[in-house]
């Protein structure tokens, strides 16, 4: 070992050339040999680069101090390839991620310092699997139909050798001929052959899929196999109808958005974004980062722009805390921007504060160092669903930049089985908080005691469920009967989008979540001088065939600070709401009698109040009530929640505003603007259209009117308490103190 501080290596202050010229001039037939050893993911001339500049720029100097820091304590440690036997989280699960990250950063170190060590290391932990994994069935603890070899799901057999080819590809023609033959045959062959021989999951349209595909198509262009590299490109058949291409084709909409939610967008964009420049490196007259008008590039952008506060909008099976620093994005911003010259992209990569150890690291970093970042432009607009973008879409409403109000209004199809029965749900954000939430998913990942991480019981029995997201549930049963296939044939239907200076707008209409009930939203974004802050407008109606209980709620984030209505209380005897579908989990704290009226509830975050001024064209029962019942071994957070509730009606028309305002300073003890701007909400209902005014402190109002019919040549009018309107198109704002269009 070069006796040189490691430190020095890895930022390549005392560095050796990595390959090493003979004397002799080489023969045509070495020369081949050595073509075929010659690093393909990153090549040799891209790794000599990288190797002459990681010291002039701090970011890519400070991920290869990062990488040697951990793979010198491990080397020190000693190398340990365990027997698999734990299920996610536990020991041997985290072990072997531990190992694919150390042979990836040491294959990293090798080309950047040229300290044979790494390769050793390399090589000495492969052989240790080319040991091992030969004598592995399926995993103890496997789940699914396909249990993995190394870990218990063969989704994380393809994560490992996604990450470990990419080492072992940097190290290997630094590997002696016998070492190397039988880590290629019993380590990576073997692993490869064991994906793809699993058509069941290798032929998905899925996430597992992508990773299997990439993992082997990888795998195919390091061991020079073109047979590996044509299956995970068009399935195992070969025919096209699986495969890497076919899931380009299907999971992402043409917009970049994918189908599961941001969420597992972040977990997929991995393989679909490391293959890829694979491909472009190896093939590049696939022109892969062109193929549909350059979907993978534009899912990078539709995944930013899926976020708040650096985190990812938690819609279908999402961890909270997910967002923008993980290591999936990291390379989707650098890859991206290597292709693009994107710089609103430097500006994300400078929040996350990494880079690859890779020659689009290299890239960020230099252009970081050289101040070229721009902000990155959070923007309203409309992400289409499915693969034509025809399949609804997911409506992103924004004000005030990046920390002011973001409404999201979750029109998107099913999601597959990570999707939840939640057609036409929406969430909140504002003041830098999560303020209309969704839950996410139950799940406390590779936790081990917590279901050793897997998806909870109470995923399904709450999380997935209607009641827990707010969007109308039907006589207490979830969307589509809380059949996910079901669902995955149904999209909503888009009715608008439309974005003015003050006033942005989204509608679609759901018709088949529940037989016999069709409703359609429209929800509104709109700021008025007489408004501290922009205010959410919501009109939720109703139509069905027969008499029925629909109940819409409404799951907010703080503390409750007034309750605008009579209500009973129940805090001695706390009943639950129901007994199925997610009502078994929500205990009642609060109700009232039906009415007509407007009722408001006003609560309190992070220092801004929150009023919600709510009613109905029916009388309905307002309850406020809190998650966690039934639920022995606490694996639900307690969350408030409003619910309305309308009985024996066919149809009805729930409508609402949502105004932030004011602020409560703890520390001065001072608060202002404690009470709304807006005096009340009044609805009315023409023909086929409906307005709705907000009548504000100071005696302005503003209405908004909303057609059925959103062709823009046709006419609609509306009348009521004295005033009328008309438009033609599919909407109109009135600022009714001017008397604009109002007769």
């Amino acid at each position: 070992m070069n006796n040189a501080s490691p430190l020095i290596l890895a930022l390549g202050l005392l560095l050796a050339p990595v390959c090493i010229a003979s004397a002799a001039t080489p023969s045509s037939s070495a020369v081949a040999r050595q073509d075929l050893l010659a690093p393909v993911l990153v090549t040799a001339p891209q790794w000599e680069q990288m190797r002459q500049q990681v010291r002039r720029y701090p970011l890519l100097a400070g991920e290869a101090q990062r990488a040697e820091r951990r793979v010198r304590a491990m080397m020190e440690a000693g190398i340990d390839v365990p027997a698999p036997r734990d299920k996610g989280g536990g020991y041997t699960h985290e072990q072997h991620k531990r190992n694919y990250q150390a042979i990836q950063a040491a294959g990293a170190l090798y080309r950047l310092s040229g300290d044979q060590a790494y390769a050793d290391f390399v090589r000495d932990m492969l052989l240790r699997y080319a040991d091992l994994y030969p004598t592995l069935g399926p995993h103890p603890q496997g789940r699914g139909q396909i249990p993995g070899r190394l870990f218990w799901q063969t989704l994380n057999d393809s994560v490992w050798l996604v990450t470990a080819v990419q080492g072992y590809d940097a190290v290997r023609e630094a590997i002696d001929p016998a070492s190397r033959e039988r880590i290629d045959t019993q380590v990576f062959r073997r692993m490869a052959e064991f994906l793809a021989g699993a058509p069941e999951n290798f032929d998905k349209i899925h996430n597992h899929a992508t990773w299997a595909v990439a993992a082997t198509g990888m795998t195919g262009y390091v061991l020079r196999d073109r047979s590996y590299v044509d299956r995970a490109l068009m399935g195992t058949q070969r025919d096209g109808e699986a495969g890497f291409l076919k899931q380009v084709d299907q999971l992402f909409s043409p917009d970049g958005y994918y189908e599961e939610g941001p969420y597992y967008q972040r977990y997929a964009l991995a393989p679909f974004i490391l293959f890829a420049n694979a491909i472009e490196r190896n093939d590049p007259q696939r022109g892969i980062f062109r193929h549909r008008d350059g979907v993978l590039l534009k899912a990078v952008d539709a995944l930013v722009q899926s976020s708040y506060g650096g985190y990812f909008f938690p819609i279908n099976d999402a961890i909270l805390d997910k967002g923008l620093d993980t290591e999936e994005l990291v390379a989707g911003i650098g890859i991206a921007y290597a292709q693009t010259g994107d710089a609103r992209l430097l500006s994300i990569a400078e929040q996350q504060g990494r880079v690859l150890l890779s020659p689009e690291g290299l890239r960020v970093a230099r252009a970081l160092a050289e101040g070229e970042a721009r902000p990155f432009d959070y923007r309203p607009q409309l992400l289409r669903d499915g693969p034509d973008g025809t399949e609804g879409g997911l409506a992103i409403l924004r004000m005030g930049g990046e920390n002011g109000q973001t409404l999201v209004m979750k029109n998107t199809k099913q999601g597959m089985g990570h999707g939840h029965f939640d057609k036409l749900n929406w969430l909140f954000y504002d003041n830098g908080q999560r303020v209309v939430t969704d839950y996410g998913a139950a799940r406390f990942l590779n936790i081990e005691a917590k279901a050793g991480g897997i998806y909870l019981p109470e995923n399904s029995s709450w999380a997935r469920q209607t009641i827990a997201h707010n969007t109308l549930v039907v006589n207490e049963q979830s969307h589509f009967g809380g059949d996910w296939k079901k669902g995955q044939a149904l999209a909503p239907t888009p009715l608008l989008f439309d974005i003015t200076d003050d006033t942005q707008i989204a509608s679609a209409r759901m018709d088949d979540a529940y037989a016999g009930v069709r409703f359609t939203r429209t929800q509104v974004l709109l700021s008025h001088p007489a408004l501290g802050e922009p205010v959410v407008l919501d009109l939720l109606r109703v139509e069905g065939d027969e008499p029925a209980r629909y109940d819409l709620p409404l799951h907010f984030n703080g503390h409750i600070m007034d309750v605008g209505f009579e209500a009973r209380s129940a805090v001695t005897t706390r009943p639950v709401l129901g007994k199925a579908n997610g009502y078994q989990h929500v205990w009642i704290d609060a109700s009232s009698e039906p009415s007509a009226d407007a009722r408001s509830l006003t609560w309190l975050l992070d220092g801004r109040f929150y009023t919600y001024r709510f009613a109905s064209t029916a009388p309905s029962r307002a309850m406020i009530g809190e998650s966690g019942a039934n639920d022995p071994a606490f694996n639900l957070r307690r969350e408030p929640m409003l619910l309305q509730r309308v009985d024996g009606q066919a149809s009805t028309t729930f409508y609402g505003v949502l105004e932030p305002h004011g602020r409560y300073d703890g520390t001065a003890e001072t608060v202002r603007g404690a009470n709304s701007r807006i005096d009340r909400i009044a609805h009315y209902r023409g023909a086929d259209a409906d307005v709705l005014v907000l009548h504000l402190d100071g005696g302005k109002t503003v209405a908004l009117g909303v057609a059925d019919d959103p062709a823009a040549d046709a006419a609609h009018e509306v009348s009521g308490d004295g005033q009328r309107w008309h438009w033609q198109g599919g909407w109109k704002r009135f600022d009714t103190s001017t008397g604009e269009d109002v007769k």
